[in-house]
């Protein structure tokens, strides 16, 4: 757990930054200086605590960004005869994912979700991030989900299950899930208690890796994007994946950008602390100097560390793991 994790004044003015609160209360001490006595947090302005392009300098650049680089990768892949594309694993126009092949036989499956707050993009933005799991013998599934309003958030956990599941029947070994922001609560609920997700997909889980993911819904009542979202109470606490319980035996890396927004770097925490607390052997990752929109960039780069969690070949030895055992 870290030990750094403190937080102070309010979202509309003040947040965690690299492990130092900015804000404090102080207390004069002898010889007129001051140190830190109280450190409180409070939101004052919800829509704010979860706008990440207010919050990101020239965050203009984004989603844009990411359009060249993944369809050059696309056609790449094709070309190589290593991408099977629009695959359905339902009737729903976006019920499709791409699968991307490595070099020889797959050592196992590596499914990415994409985010966009359960409203917004698709899949085709992050094609080119398959490029570091395939490095490492993983195919790599990417696929797409309806976005609300046209469904509710527990619509699209059971399509990512049906997704996960269709994927899972083309390709044999242990099953990675990640996703990021939306996308990693996504994958977070798909192997929580009450997913729809087979047991034989369930079975070959050995890593879920939530980036900026939102393990707690019930703050988004109180978003104005729930207009869209068309969240009530009781669906936001059933989808919760840090109100629910985990699977037997999951390992996960909670992993999140170090200046990203508070909100995120505490719900971050929320879901590690929670599984923890139930059995799960868990990661907690604050990685310096990222934000929300390029975070996930590393997923396209072989030698980061973040491959070495799953690839028993290569183990990290930059993050470190808590739970219940490592706690005691």
């Amino acid at each position: 757990m870290p030990k750094n994790w403190a937080w102070t004044g309010t979202e509309t003015g003040s947040e965690k930054h690299q492990g130092r609160a900015i804000g404090s209360c102080f207390t004069p001490r002898r010889g007129g200086a001051k140190t830190e006595l109280f450190m409180f947090y409070k939101i004052d302005d919800w829509d704010r605590a979860y706008s990440n392009a207010s919050h990101i300098h020239r965050s203009d650049r984004w989603p844009d960004a990411w359009v060249a680089p993944a369809a050059k990768f696309r056609q790449d892949m094709t070309e190589l005869g290593r991408a099977v594309l629009d695959q359905p694993y339902g009737s729903g126009q976006r019920q499709r994912f791409d699968l991307f092949l490595p070099e020889g036989k797959p050592r196992g499956l590596f499914v990415f979700v994409h985010g966009g707050y359960w409203h917004t993009l698709d899949r085709s933005y992050w094609s080119h991030l398959a490029a570091g799991p395939l490095a490492h013998g993983y195919a790599v599934a990417m696929p797409g989900y309806t976005l609300c309003p046209e469904v509710r958030i527990t619509d699209i956990g059971r399509e990512i299950a049906q997704a996960v599941d269709t994927a899972a029947a083309q390709v044999e070994g242990p099953i990675v899930l990640a996703g990021h922001s939306a996308g990693g609560h996504l994958v977070a609920r798909v192997c929580a208690q009450g997913s729809t997700l087979s047991e034989q997909a369930r079975s070959r889980l050995s890593m879920v890796i939530p980036i900026s993911g939102l393990s707690d819904l019930r703050p988004f009542l109180r978003l104005k994007m729930n207009e869209s979202l068309r969240l009530d109470a009781e669906e936001a606490m059933r989808e919760s994946p840090a109100l629910l319980h985990p699977p037997e035996g999951l390992r996960m890396c909670c992993w999140v950008g170090a200046s990203e927004r508070a909100e995120f770097l505490r719900q971050n925490l929320l879901l590690a602390s929670m599984w923890a607390g139930l059995g799960a052997e868990v990661a907690i990752w604050e990685e310096p100097d990222k934000h929300h929109f390029d975070i996930c960039d590393a997923l396209a780069r072989p030698e980061h560390q973040i491959h070495g969690l799953y690839d028993q070949a290569q183990p990290s030895r930059d993050i470190r793991t808590w739970s219940n055992e490592s706690a005691a």
